[in-house]
């Protein structure tokens, strides 16, 4: 059984997360934009387990504390990721991290670094959905 912390109003609380992989997403207004939350449900069509974040050093702090043997995607935003991706792309738990924004080629720019890491458009985040079925 894979143990899995999750934050919750400011305090970090255990959970049981059966599945392979857990899906983090890290954006300013992941909880607030209309398009982020259809995406959430579509993803959760994928996958049960997401865990949203509006704050990179939360998020930076539950990638740590997840169990070495689990795995996390992790979805966030170009101006997010060029801040966090350096502080966290050689944790083991991170199996990939997409990073979605409007300048796709000013990312891919700094994003080339890390060989977890994918680019997409913004206004391309259901091909995320899509390409996490596979």
């Amino acid at each position: 059984m894979m143990m899995v912390t999750a934050y919750n109003n400011g305090y970090y609380t255990h959970d049981d997360n059966l599945e392979t992989f857990g899906l983090l997403w890290l954006d300013v207004a992941v909880n607030t934009n209309e398009e982020n939350r259809r995406a959430q449900q579509q993803l959760r069509s994928i996958i049960n387990h997401i865990t949203t974040f509006e704050d990179p050093n939360l998020c930076q702090e539950y990638i740590q504390s997840v169990c070495l043997q689990d795995r996390l995607i992790l979805i966030v935003s170009g101006r997010f990721g060029r801040e966090l991706v350096p502080r966290i792309h050689h944790v083991r738990q991170l199996s990939s991290i997409y990073v979605y924004c409007k300048d796709k080629q000013k990312n891919q720019k700094w994003a080339k670094k890390f060989r977890k890491v994918s680019c997409f458009s913004r206004y391309s985040l259901l091909y995320i959905c899509f390409f996490l079925k596979r």
